[in-house]
């Protein structure tokens, strides 16, 4: 087989695995999520199982070894981390899925960016990153869930600016 030839056979797309993504229920709604492509909505429906089996989106976070952990003892209050603890492969596909939406999808990239300029308690990037994973995780779990569209202008309504913020506490 002549390089050519080879290197022809690994790029040309592959329909029928195109077609095995879009039999995922509400896959093409997710799909909507600039830079959560095919791989990567995969790779998290095959970590997470069925959704079914989760009352709450929080269950997944945990599962994904993304939930929070607080360490304290006795009157010690500690820091909050993240527990780590899970599916490692679940966390790797939420973080590429967040790496890849933070670049290719305006509205993750305000996210970021609030959140690590904020005036109150600025998050790193990496924390930011891991944020946004779990945003993009919540947003998932809800299409799966509910079948709804996704919609960007609703996620960036968490987004609390300082100047909306002064202007609801006098309102």
């Amino acid at each position: 087989m002549s390089a050519v030839h080879m290197f022809d056979t690994y790029n040309t797309p592959n329909y029928e695995e195109h077609k095995k993504c879009l039999e995922i229920p509400y896959a093409e709604n997710i799909l909507q999520i600039k830079g959560v492509g095919e791989n990567i909505l995969a790779g998290i429906l095959a970590e997470m199982g069925d959704i079914s089996r989760f009352d709450d989106v929080k269950e997944i976070q945990k599962l994904s070894g993304m939930g929070l952990v607080a360490c304290s003892s006795g009157k010690h209050k500690g820091q909050t981390k993240i527990s780590h603890r899970g599916r490692k492969r679940l966390g790797y596909w939420l973080f590429q899925a967040a790496k890849s939406a933070v670049v290719h999808a305006s509205e993750f990239k305000q996210l970021h960016v609030y959140y690590t300029t904020r005036v109150n308690d600025p998050l790193k990037k990496m924390q930011s990153l891991i944020v946004t994973a779990c945003k993009i995780l919540r947003v998932i779990y809800t299409i799966l869930k509910t079948g709804t569209t996704y919609d960007p202008l609703k996620l960036l309504k968490d987004i609390k600016h300082p100047a909306n913020v002064s202007a609801q506490a006098a309102a």
